[in-house]
């Protein structure tokens, strides 16, 4: 069973950084976050290959670092100079043999 688990998340105020890590329990190629803020859809936040090809949403750009440890299973999401707009729930996701998994997300919020 593919199981994601994130971590990470908290109350941190604008302009900190915080850096969220999801650990799989199998090696998964195609990994990313996503956030959701409240009342808002889920949107994409970054993705990452195994060969560590990344994309990341404009919103993000220049200001968070998507990575990984291949052999722990374990992506991370490094967050700086965080905007109260990046509060959310960030949900780790993984694509394997063209199923989605999801973690149970992690909150964070970023106060003003």
């Amino acid at each position: 069973q593919v199981q994601l688990v994130e971590s990470g998340g908290g109350l941190v105020q604008a302009g900190g950084s915080l850096r969220l890590s999801c650990a799989a329990s199998v090696s998964i190629n195609f990994m990313g976050w996503y956030r959701q803020a409240p009342g808002k859809q889920r949107d994409l936040v970054a993705t990452i290959t195994n060969g560590e090809t990344t994309t990341y949403a404009d919103s993000v750009k220049g200001r968070f670092t998507i990575s990984r440890d291949n052999a722990k299973n374990t992506v991370y999401l490094q967050m700086n100079s965080l905007k109260p707009e990046d509060t959310g729930v960030y949900y780790c996701n993984g694509v394997l043999w063209g199923r989605n998994y999801w973690g149970k997300g992690t909150l964070v919020t970023v106060s003003s």
